[in-house]
């Protein structure tokens, strides 16, 4: 059985860009923002979240620290466009396993996707 992976994004070129970089290889979900994918987190098996720090109505972190609340097992790699050292270092002290820059070049994605399963 594929490991799922959910990937939230407010911008759907990012979502098609990640889900052609690793459906062969993972179930991939989609959400659009932090709103939807907490109610996808309530009802779906999810191995790792990839998730976006800006967007909309609600942020990256804090749709981090409202998914500790019932799905904090779950590890997530957060995705950042901004290059804030602050936001990154928010991520990492809230228990991010893992950040990347966008844009990413896709083996960089594909590694630590991997790399973040394979420790599960």
């Amino acid at each position: 059985m594929h490991k799922r992976i959910l990937v939230v994004d407010d911008d759907s070129m990012n979502l098609m860009r990640t889900k052609m970089i690793l459906g062969k290889e993972y179930d991939v979900l989609f959400a659009n923002s932090g709103i939807e994918a907490l109610e996808k987190l309530r009802h779906e098996q999810v191995d790792l979240v990839l998730l976006d720090i800006e967007m909309p109505k609600l942020n990256g972190i804090e749709t981090f620290e409202r998914m500790k609340e019932f799905a904090g097992d779950i590890p997530v790699i957060f995705l950042t466009a901004s290059g804030q050292e602050s936001d990154v270092v928010s991520a990492i002290r809230l228990g991010a396993v893992n950040y990347l820059k966008k844009p990413f070049e896709p083996q960089e994605l594909i590694r630590r996707v991997a790399q973040e399963l394979e420790e599960q």
